[in-house]
């Protein structure tokens, strides 16, 4: 299900940003969902790493499926049920191999930013009753650490300009927008709430506004 929301123009002053960014290498990447490329880029004001994968030949009309997606190792690789990042990865990388274009942009910002290990100290704190904002500040840890400038301009820099962002969380959309693509449509990723992942997915929609309906 895709959700229209309004159209804006691509900023004139996008022509002119600086770039923060800087493709390090590429390759191409076969997987389970199809032949992709895969791209390694480095932050030239931090010492973050970005991975972008992505296929398609793009044109100036092309609007793209595109997800800016935060590690989980817990999630993507071990497959936990305590978040919904594993199926959201998936769904995305079958999205686009449907499409025939887009891309993911992977930020490595484990737990929200706050790294792994002390993500694991918050699950700890989860286990005796904390939610994830109270875990997090009960360890005097920030909320959300994560920023999203430098994917957008990772987005920007492989041709996408028109994109649907695969996203419920509306600081993604304002990045995509405020970084100068032009956000045509937003795609849900969204899956039935389930016994370990109710109480997350309810932190997310009523205390960092994510737009999520399945969630009561």
């Amino acid at each position: 299900m895709i959700k229209s929301l309004v159209s804006r123009s691509l900023p004139t002053e996008a022509v002119h940003r600086v770039k923060t960014i800087e493709k390090a290498a590429e390759a191409r990447l076969p997987t389970e969902f199809g032949e992709f490329r895969i791209a390694g880029y480095k932050s030239r004001t931090s010492n973050e790493e970005f991975i972008a994968v992505y296929k398609g030949i793009v044109s100036e009309n092309t609007v793209a499926p595109i997800r800016i997606h935060s590690q989980c190792l817990t999630g993507d690789v071990f497959h936990s049920s305590k978040c919904d990042c594993g199926p959201q990865l998936r769904f995305a990388m079958e999205t686009i191999a449907e499409t025939g274009y887009g891309a993911v942009v992977y930020q490595h910002q484990e737990g929200r930013g706050i790294g792994i290990i002390n993500k694991i100290k918050a699950y700890s704190l989860q286990d005796e009753g904390a939610d994830t904002i109270e875990a997090n500040t009960r360890l005097g840890l920030e909320v959300d650490l994560r920023e999203y400038g430098q994917c957008v301009e990772i987005i920007r820099d492989l041709g996408f300009k028109k994109v649907q962002m695969m996203s419920n969380n509306p600081e993604k959309l304002k990045a995509a927008e405020d970084g100068g693509l032009e956000l045509v449509n937003r795609i849900p990723i969204e899956f039935e709430p389930s016994e370990n992942t109710q109480d997350y997915l309810s932190v997310k929609k009523f205390q960092m506004g994510h737009l999520l309906e399945l969630v009561s």
